[in-house]
């Protein structure tokens, strides 16, 4: 196996030499390799354009490099590991904007943005490029329109040109994810007079040609593009939007087998990778040349979710019990080997200490109390369920769930697991028709309203729990569109209140986002997105 694993490395070292034109230990020097960022993702890279429908993630991950936003998140150390930070939701930056302004009533967004932005052919980012940009967000059959209809952006009526470097939004109501949007992914900014000419009058929107080039003023330009194979990047030195990247060049290579990426940086013939097996980052963590960042996703959760529509889960009392008798600490151990962000054992003293959402919740094992709900519900013998999972989750929720069965015994509850194919789980979350089931997602803002909207309310297949709550609706709506922070934290904690005792699921942890990177790489930011992001990273 190891034999195998040290040809397909020799075959993808020279995939990658000529994708660089010539780049090898053999042919350049050692300034040109310190100065080039080799990174291996599991993902294809299948357009240029972000926002395309069929765009793949890693598609949509890499345009954060390629492309600006007006604006974009801050970010700040991770706390206790030095040279790693995380995004700061609640603090935002400029990017292409050089200052934005909200109107006193919350309802006007005005964005002045860089005089010195340039697009990648040297031509100015005006306010006809921006206007341009957010109506193809809203109106063209793109990815941006759902995403940014979550910060009330939908129409192209709402973007108005003030002057060649002023834009001003107009907001129906106050939307605090407005601007959210607009750090977002989902809002790149094009070079319109080039989408214009290129493209031609039977594409207006650049949907066909902007596939495989980039109208673009990010921090680095396209080079080369293979799709589904490789990208390479080269750094734009006029770049104004930010902190100027330290690498020259990047190359972003496709390798789907994960100990193949693994052995690459180890052997120091790639500098950064993803999604590993559990067993190859046990190993790495060993090891001397490379490093293992292992932060915990702050908008993302595991979770036991009860159907709250199907008896006997349709009864919080059960809820209740089954939560009080999960062996919380055990699952984080046998699942993830202790990687993770802990979602239970908090301590409230005066109700949730924050508005964001996941956030630890006062549960813990208590089998005492767990029995007693469950006489108090009607059931001191218990009752017989399902526990249900999907094929791809088995390398985490199928020891989870042999801990579940073992501790719902202990309370009279038996259960029947059942590891699904990956189509008939989603069938079944779709239809509802699972009475618990082991999952995990990710909202795409830490915001408390967000959150609930996506997983706790409505009939989306998201809502998981199928859980309706008229209260916890209401202050969904309210929460929204509240201007005032204070209240704001207020409705937010009252809402995750109200979650925290009906349980309409128990949340277990934040599962990981997983970064191997050689050792002399930092700078790695956990970002909403949960990719990396290469203009953050140096080489010391």
């Amino acid at each position: 196996m190891m034999r195998a694993i040290r040809i397909a490395v020799a075959s993808l070292v020279a995939v990658m030499v000529a994708a660089v034109g010539g780049w090898g230990p053999e042919t350049a020097s050692a300034q040109s390799r310190d100065e080039t960022l080799r990174m291996v993702v599991s993902g294809t890279i299948n357009t240029l354009d972000p926002m395309t429908l069929g765009a793949t993630p890693a598609s949509i991950a890499l345009s954060a490099a390629t492309y600006d936003r007006l604006v974009a998140f801050e970010r700040e150390p991770q706390k206790g590991e030095a040279g790693i930070y995380v995004f700061d939701f609640e603090r935002l930056r400029g990017e292409l904007a050089e200052r934005v302004e909200v109107s006193d009533d919350g309802l006007t967004i005005t964005v002045h943005l860089r005089p010195d932005a340039t697009w990648q052919d040297g031509s100015p980012v005006t306010a006809d490029d921006v206007k341009w940009s957010l109506d193809r967000a809203v109106s063209a059959k793109t990815m941006s329109k759902a995403q940014l209809k979550t910060g009330s952006l939908t129409s192209p009526d709402q973007f108005e040109i003030v002057d060649e470097q002023t834009v001003e939004i107009t907001l129906p109501h106050v939307d605090r994810l407005a601007l959210a949007n607009l750090a977002s992914l989902y809002a790149p900014m094009f070079n319109s007079a080039l989408v214009k000419r290129e493209a031609g009058p039977d594409d207006p929107w650049g949907v066909e040609w902007l596939q495989a080039n980039t109208a673009s003023s990010g921090a680095y330009e396209v080079e080369s593009f293979r799709p589904g194979e490789a990208v390479v990047l080269s750094r734009n030195d006029a770049w104004t939007g930010g902190q100027m990247p330290d690498f020259p060049r990047v190359i972003v290579q496709t390798v789907p087998e994960p100990a193949l990426r693994a052995a690459l940086v180890e052997r120091g013939d790639a500098d950064v990778t993803t999604d590993l097996l559990p067993e190859d980052l046990a190993r790495l963590r060993d090891a001397d040349d490379v490093k293992v960042i292992s932060a915990p996703r702050p908008t993302a959760f595991t979770a036991v979710i009860f159907n709250t529509q199907m008896a006997p889960f349709d009864d919080p009392l059960v809820r209740q019990a089954v939560a009080l008798a999960l062996p919380y600490e055990a699952m984080l151990q046998a699942a993830v080997s202790g990687f993770g962000g802990k979602l239970y054992g908090a301590e409230w003293t005066d109700g949730p200490p924050s508005a964001q959402f996941p956030q630890a919740l006062p549960l813990d094992t208590d089998i005492a109390a767990a029995k007693a709900k469950l006489a108090e519900a009607g059931y001191p013998d218990g009752f017989e369920t399902t526990l249900s999972y999907s094929v791809n989750r088995a390398s985490w929720a199928e020891p989870a769930a042999a801990l579940v069965q073992e501790a719902l015994a202990r309370i009279g509850i038996r259960v029947d697991v059942r590891k699904l194919p990956d189509p008939q789980m989603a069938e079944a979350i779709t239809e509802k028709t699972l009475p618990m089931l082991l999952e995990r997602s990710y909202a795409l803002f830490p915001s408390a309203d967000y959150f609930f909207r996506i997983f706790l309310s409505g009939s989306s297949r998201w809502n998981f729990s199928s859980w309706l709550n008229e209260t916890v609706d209401a202050l969904i709506e309210e929460a929204r569109f509240e201007p005032d922070p204070e209240t704001y934290d207020r409705l937010a904690k009252e809402m995750i209140a109200i979650a925290a005792d009906e349980v309409p699921m128990a949340l277990l942890w934040q599962p990981t986002q997983d970064v191997v990177m050689g050792a002399d790489i930092d700078g790695f930011t956990t970002w909403y997105h949960y990719y990396v992001d290469v203009r953050d990273l140096g080489r010391d």
